[in-house]
């Protein structure tokens, strides 16, 4: 089974931990509870796969996200997160993908989904479907509108990420298979 490592970032506030707990427990997180982080693992099988994903849920607060570049490094695919109901949150995720794109290489083909959240508030909604359009187009990345609340979209975000990374990334099998079968040292 194969293991990719997620990383979930965002502004504060805007349902990073519920649209997490709702892939990986199946329940929604009614009360907000500021995460510092959580790490969370769950077995899932995509496209006739199965993937193991150890997904981390990061702090929102500005006084946390020193801890961002750290993730960064570690992570293979990221989830940038914003609320549809805020439309300040959506700025963040442009700095949290340019901060990506700094510590990973801008030419690196860095599996990322971009998700809306609180698709369910239609009446607070900030951000409008033109906008969402407009910078999927601009930044080529896949964007989703989520309810955590209602369980609308959760899995496609997860399935696509996982997709992104298990093309980014070669099975591990497959790159051993290719070192061993040149049987001949070259000095070049």
């Amino acid at each position: 089974m194969r293991e990719f490592k997620a990383v979930v970032l965002g502004a504060g506030g805007v349902g990073k931990s519920a649209l997490t707990v709702r892939f990986v427990q199946d329940v929604f997180v009614e009360t907000y509870d500021p995460t510092i982080e959580e790490q969370y693992r769950r077995a899932m099988e995509v496209d006739g796969q199965l993937y193991s994903l150890e997904v981390l849920d990061t702090a929102g607060a500005e006084q946390f996200t020193a801890l961002n570049e750290v993730y960064i490094k570690s992570g293979h695919g990221f989830i940038l997160v914003f609320s549809l109901t805020q439309e300040t949150s959506l700025r963040e995720v442009e700095n949290l993908r340019q901060q990506i794109y700094r510590v990973k290489g801008a030419n690196s083909n860095i599996p990322i989904v971009v998700v809306g959240t609180k698709m369910d508030l239609t009446n607070e909604r900030e951000v409008h479907r033109s906008t969402t359009q407009q910078l999927a187009t601009r930044w080529e990345l896949p964007f989703y509108e989520t309810s955590a609340k209602r369980n609308w979209h959760i899995s496609e975000v997860f399935e696509d990420l996982v997709r992104q990374m298990r093309d980014r990334y070669p099975s591990h099998s497959a790159t051993r298979k290719r070192r061993g079968s040149s049987k001949h040292c070259r000095v070049m």
